[in-house]
């Protein structure tokens, strides 16, 4: 696909003054120039152009906010002075995988004075005797060069600080929340069982005295049929005896 066509699908229907971020690697580009860019995308900043065959930056429009530029893995060897006209806020430069072979080819970037990280590795110029002390002399705006300072220490990682400041900010890991929660459901799990345990034996109490009522129930109504029943036969008794008195009269 071609860099112009990835453009106008990455816009999803948006204009360009609303993209920050725009990403068109692995396309093609028409005679290793940049197209499909115009000054109309006044608000980005992060463009990635990675393995697009880029061999010029010329056309290369002006994106005053911009400050990261991924440009690895194309034919570049020079115009980089375009950089410092057209984006002169750049803070990182990635020109890893191109065609730069002498540190005059890097000197057009002296007037990026933000520029603080610089990444060349598979170029060249790499192979240059005192290579790293050359470019940090000539660029001494440069904090980092192929990831990593004067001293050899690695350049940190732009993500994790946004998880330190996350974490600053007040915002504890999830996995704090979990235990938490964890042991605030076992405390409500214990209290849970120790109330259910007490509900149960209440609830037995309540039954064994019904089923006491109820047996103590039955019995008085044994007694009160058997007493009944006495009365019956005592009247059946009586009566009797009225009717032998009745007959010998």
């Amino acid at each position: 696909m071609d860099m112009k066509k990835r453009i106008t699908l990455e816009l999803r229907n948006r204009s360009p003054a609303e993209i920050a971020e725009l990403v068109v690697d692995n396309s093609r580009s028409a005679d290793g120039q940049v197209e499909g860019l115009t000054d109309a995308f006044t608000e980005l900043e992060f463009l990635s152009m990675v393995n697009v065959g880029l061999s010029s930056l010329s056309k290369l429009p002006s994106l005053p906010k911009l400050h990261k530029l991924e440009l690895s893995d194309n034919n570049l060897s020079g115009s980089l002075e375009t950089l410092s006209e057209k984006c002169p806020n750049l803070t990182y430069l990635n020109l890893s995988g191109n065609k730069i072979k002498e540190l005059s080819n890097v000197e057009a970037l002296v007037n990026l004075k933000s520029l603080q990280s610089l990444d060349l590795f598979n170029c060249e110029i790499t192979s240059l005797e005192d290579y790293r002390e050359s470019v940090f002399e000539l660029l001494p705006q440069v904090t980092y060069l192929d990831g990593f300072d004067q001293e050899d220490n690695e350049a940190p990682d732009s993500e994790a600080e946004d998880d330190d400041e996350d974490g600053e900010d007040g915002v504890a890991p999830v996995g704090d929340y979990d235990d938490e929660d964890d042991e605030d459901e076992d405390e409500d799990g214990s209290e849970g069982g120790e109330v259910g345990a007490l509900s149960f034996q209440v609830n037995r109490a309540a039954q064994d005295e019904d089923d006491d009522d109820d047996e103590f129930g039955d019995e008085e109504e044994e007694e009160e049929h058997a007493g009944l029943q006495g009365e019956k036969r005592k009247r059946d008794v009586d009566d009797e005896g009225e009717d032998e008195e009745d007959d010998e009269d």
